[in-house]
């Protein structure tokens, strides 16, 4: 005997079921504040940590040195921003490729960067008050390159035995640096004051300023922003992409992205960020185009995994 399939009910015939009154706008308030007392609750429970920000100040402060060493390397234009590329210089064969393709040349060099300028001789012009100062820069902007970098490379080797007296002022032995050792000496102390952040930060001349690409890039190229960068395992070897500061889960959805760079050929790629970007426009396109892709579209109909999952509706049914 074969079974009857059940009838769809009468759309005009009256409900079966009981009837229940409620408050629809009783059970909205009582639920708002439910939900809302539930956020408060887990905010000051699981909220993220407020940790001070890095800035030039407080890394100047911290290491004098590290700041003094990295600012000379802006200064001889050595650094890693200053030999980074586009979209920042011009910097030959420093450009991420895929294969042939050179998208970081072809976007251009949106965001003019000279780092000795930008970053050491700019805002040493901006302290006032400082003759001695202003005459060292301008004599230093006079010499001809072969003379700067004698003095920039002197003053290098000299900071292997300087000395930094309650971590207030850079001293190095004598020796034939020319105006880079006051000028790093002012530096030092513009940025200890909080001189340099402000500098840095108002070059855009807008009412806001919320521009701190500057800044984050002046202290990129310090161990200070690193080392404390790896102590909040926000490193790209400790899949910092999905991480917040300090112990606090951060944005886990991010693990594909971070993924790529934790297995080869990325890991060690230098043009690990292209090749990454890459394939993740290859993989979201992918996922878009599941719905149009043949064989691909037909899995859940063969899989059948939705009779598991509504196996109840299936078993009344075929009953």
């Amino acid at each position: 005997m074969s079974a009857v399939p059940p009838r769809d009910p009468d759309p005009a015939a009256p409900w079966p079921g009981p009837f229940i009154r409620y408050d629809l706008i009783k059970e909205l308030v009582v639920a708002l504040g439910v939900v809302a007392l539930l956020a408060i609750v887990l905010t000051i429970l699981f909220s993220s940590p407020d940790d001070p920000p890095t800035t030039i100040q407080s890394w100047a402060r911290a290491d004098p040195s590290d700041f003094v060493a990295t600012s000379l390397t802006e200064l001889a234009g050595t650094s890693e921003v200053a030999e980074y590329g586009p979209p920042y210089n011009h910097t030959p064969e420093a450009t991420q490729k895929i294969g042939p393709l050179d998208l970081q040349s072809a976007a251009g060099v949106r965001i003019p960067i000279d780092t000795a300028r930008n970053f050491v001789l700019d805002p040493l012009k901006t302290i006032p008050g400082a003759a001695r100062l202003q005459l060292a820069i301008r004599v230093y902007e006079a010499a001809p390159a072969p003379t700067q970098e004698a003095w920039i490379a002197a003053y290098e080797e000299a900071l292997e035995r300087a000395r930094f007296p309650g971590q207030q002022a850079v001293l190095v032995p004598r020796g034939r640096y020319g105006p880079v050792a006051p000028m790093m000496a002012a530096l030092l102390a513009d940025a200890q004051s909080g001189g340099l952040d402000g500098v840095l930060l108002a070059g855009e001349h807008r009412f806001y300023q919320t521009n701190y690409t500057k800044t984050l890039l002046f202290l990129s190229g310090g161990e200070y922003f690193e080392e404390r960068a790896e102590g909040q395992h926000l490193l790209g070897t400790q899949w910092g992409m999905m991480n917040e500061t300090g112990s606090y889960p951060g944005q886990v959805w991010l693990w594909l992205f971070t993924f790529w760079y934790q297995i080869e050929p990325f890991l060690e790629s230098p043009n690990a960020d292209a090749l990454v970007f890459a394939l993740m426009a290859v993989l979201s396109l992918a996922f878009v185009c599941i719905p149009f892709i043949p064989g691909l579209k037909a899995l859940p109909r063969h899989l059948r995994l939705y009779r598991v999952v509504w196996r109840d509706h299936y078993r009344e049914v075929e009953s």
